[in-house]
């Protein structure tokens, strides 16, 4: 396969810290690259310097000429004030450089520069555009092109930057956490795009479920260096543990000769200078060797939940609107001991209303909601705990609480001691909060959740920046954990781990319980369409089959942007005709009326004209 990007030699450092040292790897056409590491190490600064936004100490980046690179960022930048459609025509592609002149020049009027214009988007087959970027973006749950980007939420923007990104077709795809703020339809829906096409990507993910379906190759940034799997997720996993056995095989061997070594030059020292050079060389070698630690720190989340009793919440006839848009509707619910529910359900459903509601951070409309005395809520928001930016880790922490107090008074830690448990070095907690990568914060956010030994956790998208290490002890942590637990997540993988039934949010104030967790109600989901299906087909097969209408074919680009301009023009010529006419009715004494009846003729034919063409694009829409 033809080469696409040619990585050599690259070493990126901030400060005293090493992020990746000497690593050299390619990208081959074809390749669906996952790249998986702890966070901090340097994941999305490696896609930032391929990308061109950041610069490496040294090394080098080669890709093949004339290759076209698209990028996804983690928060995708837009001006505020673009329409959707506006966003997603900006860009530095042929095809979208020759619609924006077409529209500059039918905003000028210019009748030779239109000429022109139309016949570059002919060549370019440009005004087909239009019609994909719909397509992509209806498949995107985004039908509104007219609204501005500044009123769009944080999963709406990530949308309109992924359909910008794939209208654009780039040759090399590169990804900084595509599933961030997406619900899981449109997850889904990009896993299934990615599978299906012939892409080459090189992506990060945390989501498991995505890599193991999308990646034919996995690279791992470990100990500053790089390791390449062939395959998916799920070989990763195996192969990855037959490496680390290796090594740690290969670490005794190392220890045993080092100790034969050390007793050879402890012997007679004097007669050390007779001793083979080549052989005190080796020894030092072998010690550096005997450094080498290959086992793993891994946060330590062993922290007991406070005491709950037998009553938690109960919920009777709860509503809940903003305006016209319904929450809840009638809402009757008693939560058990020891439950752990999740929610799913399209983004703006009221995922996060709801757990707002449950905490009393914001009021019902009507309704009951009794919460049990002893509940004893820590709430992880994927927005985030608000930090001064510009303090330490661990003054931060101390502000919270100078002694942590664990499992009733069991166990006493400093905010030193408890930071340790959660990976962060004494260096680190030296660290001001502004400089802590994504997943550090959220870190040290779980820290501060935790560290008040609640009993009711409630989780809003607690896997968005964490890695997969942290992912899979905070994944045994709660299914261990002995209190109750209310998880919202895209991530399919971690539902599937730590919940026992969902609440599935279905819009205007509907919620389905489902009892299993999330692959079981995909399955579920599957069972009914196809029975659905099934049976309107039985129906059909006993009714007289209509000669079906032939399909209208679609508007081009260029006649739906004939379309919109005779909108524009039929409307400013109905709205002069009315003028004339209520002159006309007026009475008055009107001394250019053969002028005004000879407008007001021109206008009705060309009225009729435009009206008929209208129509006739109108078929069409």
């Amino acid at each position: 396969m033809a080469s696409f990007l040619q990585i050599e030699n690259l070493t990126k450092s901030y400060g005293d810290h090493l992020l990746f040292h000497d690593i050299t790897f390619g990208v081959n056409e074809g390749d669906k690259i996952g790249i998986i590491a702890k966070n901090g190490t340097g994941k999305s600064t490696l896609l930032h310097i391929i990308a061109g936004k950041e610069s490496a100490d040294s090394g080098t980046v080669t890709f093949r000429s004339g290759l076209k690179v698209g990028m996804l960022d983690q928060l995708p930048e837009f001006d505020p004030e673009a329409t959707v459609a506006e966003a997603c025509l900006t860009g530095d592609t042929a095809t979208l450089k020759i619609i924006s002149d077409y529209e500059c020049a039918l905003a000028k009027g210019d009748a030779d520069e239109i000429l022109a214009a139309s016949q570059a988007m002919d060549g370019a087959g440009a005004w087909d555009h239009e019609d994909m970027m719909r397509q992509m973006l209806s498949q995107l749950n985004i039908t509104d092109l007219s609204a501005k980007m500044g009123t769009l939420s944080g999963g709406q923007r990530k949308r309109v930057a992924i359909a910008r990104m794939l209208l654009e077709k780039p040759d090399l795809l590169i990804l900084d956490e595509p599933t961030n703020h997406l619900d899981i339809e449109i997850v889904e829906w990009l896993e299934n795009y990615l599978t299906r096409q012939r892409v080459t990507l090189l992506m990060v993910t945390h989501d498991r479920y995505f890599l193991d379906r999308v990646c034919n190759k996995i690279i791992e940034i470990d100990h500053q260096s790089i390791f390449t799997y062939q395959g998916n997720y799920n070989l990763y996993l195996r192969r990855r543990a037959e490496r680390i056995e290796a090594l740690e095989e290969e670490l005794a061997k190392v220890k045993n000769t080092l100790r034969r070594e050390q007793e050879w030059m402890s012997r007679q020292p004097q007669a050390r200078a007779g001793k083979a050079k080549y052989r005190i060389d080796a020894f030092y070698d072998l010690k550096e060797k005997a450094r080498a630690d290959y086992s793993e720190r891994h946060v330590k989340l062993d922290v007991k939940s406070s005491y709950i009793g037998s009553k938690i919440f109960e919920a009777r006839g709860v509503n809940k609107s903003f305006g016209d848009k319904v929450i809840l509707k009638d809402f009757t619910y008693t939560f058990a001991r020891y439950e752990r529910l999740g929610i799913i359900g399209n983004n703006g459903a009221g995922k996060s209303t709801f757990i707002k509601l449950l905490q009393g951070l914001v009021p019902t409309d009507s309704g009951e909601w009794n919460l049990g005395e002893t509940v004893k809520f820590g709430y992880y928001s994927q927005d985030g705990i608000q930090f001064d930016e510009n303090k330490r880790v661990i003054d931060a922490v101390t502000e919270l609480a100078e002694d942590i107090v664990l499992d009733g008074g069991d166990r006493h830690f400093s905010p030193m001691q408890f930071l340790n448990r959660f990976l962060f070095s004494p260096a680190d907690q030296q660290k001001y909060i502004h400089t802590l990568s994504g997943g550090e914060k959220c870190r040290l956010h779980l820290a501060t959740v935790l560290m008040r030994s609640p009993n009711f956790l409630i989780l809003d998208e607690p896997t968005n920046d964490l890695d997969i290490v942290t992912l899979g002890i905070l994944e045994e942590y709660l299914t261990t954990f002995k209190g109750c637990m209310i998880v919202i997540s895209h991530d399919r993988y971690f539902l599937d781990n730590v919940v026992d039934h969902l609440f599935v949010f279905q819009g205007n104030g509907q919620i389905k319980d489902f009892p299993g967790n999330y692959t079981e109600y995909r399955q579920w989901m599957a069972d009914k369409t196809a029975a659905d299906k099934s049976r309107t087909t039985q129906e059909k097969a006993h009714q007289i089959e209509k000669p079906r209408a032939e399909k209208a074919p679609k508007m081009s680009f260029k006649e739906r942007c004939e379309f919109n301009a005779l909108t524009e023009e039929i409307d400013a010529l109905s709205k002069e005709k009315n003028e004339l006419d209520a002159l006309f009715a007026s009475g008055q004494t009107l001394t250019d009326v053969a002028s005004l009846s000879a407008r007001y003729n021109e206008i009705s034919t060309q009225l009729d004209e435009k009206e008929m063409r209208w129509l006739k694009l109108s078929e069409k829409e």
